[in-house]
């Protein structure tokens, strides 16, 4: 027996020493992380190509290069170097590959032999060019540019009045409609118009000439929102043609010609929904077009649908009405009589199959934490997928589809992540407001002791029609809060996603309501916990998370120290300033104007004179979602009460923090805070 104890305290001890040894994962560390990103297979199956990005501190940038790599993981290797390069796709005879580069200093059209070789510039338009699909014959592209509407593919207008406008020295804008600004940027003159060029050179042909809006919208639908059919003759594609950009949500999707629109062709409407419909895919062998659905207007967290389209009949079937959950992207099989997709579900992203027919799913990831990007090879026997975990960033995995053990095909940063201290997220559900299970994530710091009591920080998502989930962020990374020495909390309460319909409409006109509940029933929860000091507990979130923060700091003074990134305090100044405005009227239902009492009631600024927690308030001045007034208010609120308080403004960031240098300061002024506040007495 004291043999096996002895052995027992060597192997515990040998673990601590390993974890010991191992480099704490600080946001420093953080962004040497290769992120993998848009992957896609070759259409005869020997390869898959995708996108890498690498931070440059001192050069306060990230780099994008193309990389390359075999299925069954094999010749592994970086495919360019000059430039920022993205989007590569393979041509359909698998032996070129085309991608956008600024290697010859704007956005251009690229085309590389499959290994890398004979590079040469396709496009040389003064609007650039992006987001490049090929056509099914190989012999040419389509793709988006931002044009003047007068102008379209002319590229010698467009290039005039770009430089007229550039020598202006008066920079005024004028507007008489609005969506006039969006997320980080002024609406200028141009719009985006969709293109086709052929690749070996000639004129470049617009097929939505003379359109005042962008097609496709920007990516409330995720992306992917054109396509062209397999005999190449049609384009279909996602827009949003309504009067009043602002407040609609009315995305539909139009067919056309490869040749463009002509005398008697026009564009055809083929879907009928009033909410959103975007990613569409034809079916390989035609018959159908697939795409997601959303079936109320104006919201646009409505849930996400799979439908097809039988397009020799025009007949539309929904095949995922009776499961409750997001369909957040999708593939077909190479059979066309079935098709894979990613649904979210309490915290991790599966993928399923369904049949074009409907009827019942079957699991194709089970066990897995975060799929994404699904892709069959041309025989269908594999499905290659990227990985993402709350531990762990995207990775490359194939997976027979039949079933089995999943294979990693790239391991970029696995010798990074070994050499470093992660860990994994755990899990628990709590009783909160109405009696609704409110599920949490947890991570523990590294080397903890369940005899020590730790400090606890909360992270409250953003949405509110979002979720935490077991997967990797380098905007609010819980691995870097938890290296810090906090026990860190994610909550997902009230309007959180992946837990049904209901669960995230009952966020709907009651934003400090049930899901204020939550997040208190799981502080209540978290501290008694053995190892929770809860008297050392702070708060944290952006955007609805930032909304919640400042909610809180008016109707409790149970945290140390609050954190408001980005967040919504003033909700009629809110509903007057924020771009998207189909947002707010659908939340609050109606303008200020409509339905004040409502706006009163949710708004943090009533509250303000209740503020007593210290709290650091975050906000950037290119963000037009939250635009940085909101910020300004909380601390003009705080200040004017002797509140403990401080305000970090970024001038040269939106809604989020993306420059690498800021985000360090990002960072270190978080932790900076949350830690001198929830020191020990």
């Amino acid at each position: 027996m004291k043999l096996c104890l002895l052995f027992t305290a060597v192997l515990l001890l040998a673990n601590v020493a390993a974890h010991a040894q191992k480099a704490p994962f600080t946001a420093a560390e953080m962004l040497k992380l290769k992120r993998i990103s848009e992957p896609n297979v070759a259409p005869d199956g020997h390869a898959v190509v995708f996108t890498v990005g690498e931070v440059d501190v001192d050069k306060n940038a990230q780099d994008r290069q193309l990389w390359i790599v075999s299925p069954n993981g094999t010749g592994l290797r970086k495919l360019t170097t000059e430039g920022r390069n993205t989007g590569a796709r393979f041509s359909p005879d698998s032996k070129s590959i085309a991608f956008i580069s600024t290697r010859g200093g704007s956005g251009q059209i690229w085309i590389m032999d499959a290994d890398g070789r004979n590079p040469r510039q396709v496009t040389k338009l003064s609007s650039e060019a992006d987001g490049v699909i090929w056509a099914p014959d190989g012999k040419s592209v389509v793709f988006t540019s931002e044009v003047y509407p007068e102008c379209n593919a002319d590229d010698a207008c467009n290039a005039k009045l770009i430089a007229a406008e550039e020598k202006n020295k008066v920079k005024a804008r004028t507007y008489t409609s609005l969506l006039y600004r969006h997320w980080t940027a002024w609406r200028g003159k141009r719009v985006k118009h969709l293109m086709t060029a052929q690749v070996d050179g000639g004129a470049v042909k617009d097929l939505t000439p003379g359109f005042k809006y962008d097609v496709p919208p920007f990516s409330l639908g995720g992306g992917g929102d054109y396509a062209i059919s397999p005999d190449g003759k049609e384009v279909c594609y996602a827009a949003n043609l309504d009067e009043d950009q602002a407040t609609s949500t009315n995305w539909e999707l139009y067919t056309i010609p490869i040749e463009g629109p002509s005398d008697g062709v026009e564009p055809k409407k083929i879907s009928t929904s009033p909410g959103a419909d975007a990613s569409p895919q034809y079916s390989p062998d035609g018959k159908w077009i697939a795409w997601r659905m959303q079936v109320r207007a104006g919201y646009e967290s409505d849930r996400w649908r799979l439908v097809v389209m039988d397009r020799e009949s025009g007949r539309i079937n929904v095949l995922t009405e009776n499961l409750d959950r997001h369909v957040t992207g999708f593939t077909w099989h190479p059979d066309s009589r079935r098709l894979a997709f990613t649904v979210e579900d309490r915290g991790r992203q599966q993928a399923q199959l369904i049949s074009v027919n409907g009827g019942g799913v079957r699991s194709m990831t089970q066990g897995a934490t975060h799929v994404d990007d699904l892709q069959f090879t041309a025989d269908g026997k594999t499905l290659i997928y990227t990985e993402v975990t709350g531990a762990s960033p995207t990775e490359i995995y194939k997976a027979a589809s039949s079933g089995g053990a999943p294979e990693p095909l790239t391991r970029l940063n696995e010798a990074f992540l070994a050499s470093h201290d992660l860990r994994k997220l755990e899990e628990f559900t709590v009783t909160g407001a109405e009696s609704g299970q409110v599920h949490s994530f947890l991570l523990k710091p590294p080397n903890f002791d369940s005899s020590k009591k730790y400090p606890v920080l909360f992270l409250i998502h953003g949405g509110p029609q979002g979720a935490w989930g077991e997967s990797f962020s380098y905007r609010w990374n819980q691995q870097v809060f938890a290296t810090a020495g906090f026990v860190v909390v994610m909550p997902n309460p009230r309007g959180s996603t992946g837990y049904g319909t209901k669960f995230t409409d009952d966020i709907n006109g009651d934003w400090g309501g049930r899901a204020y509940e939550d997040i208190m029933a799981v502080a209540d929860y978290v501290a008694k916990l053995p190892y929770v000091d809860g008297d050392r507990m702070a708060a944290s979130g952006g955007s609805y998370g930032g909304y919640m923060v400042d909610w809180i700091a008016g109707h409790t003074n149970r945290f140390k120290a609050l954190v408001s990134h980005a967040g919504v305090y003033d909700l009629s100044s809110m509903g007057g300033e924020t771009e998207e405005l189909w947002f707010s009227t659908w939340e609050f239902k109606g303008f200020p104007w409509q339905n004040q009492e409502m706006y009163d009631k949710w708004s943090p600024s009533r509250s303000a004179a209740n503020f007593k927690t210290p709290t650091l308030v975050i906000h950037g001045e290119l963000d037009y979602r939250v635009p940085y007034g909101q910020g300004l208010q909380l601390f003009t609120a705080l200040q004017a009460q002797k509140v403990p308080s401080k305000l970090l403004v970024f001038p040269d960031e939106g809604h989020w923090v993306l420059k690498p240098q800021n985000s360090l300061l990002w960072y270190s002024t978080f932790l900076d805070w949350v830690e001198e506040w929830t020191k020990k007495p």
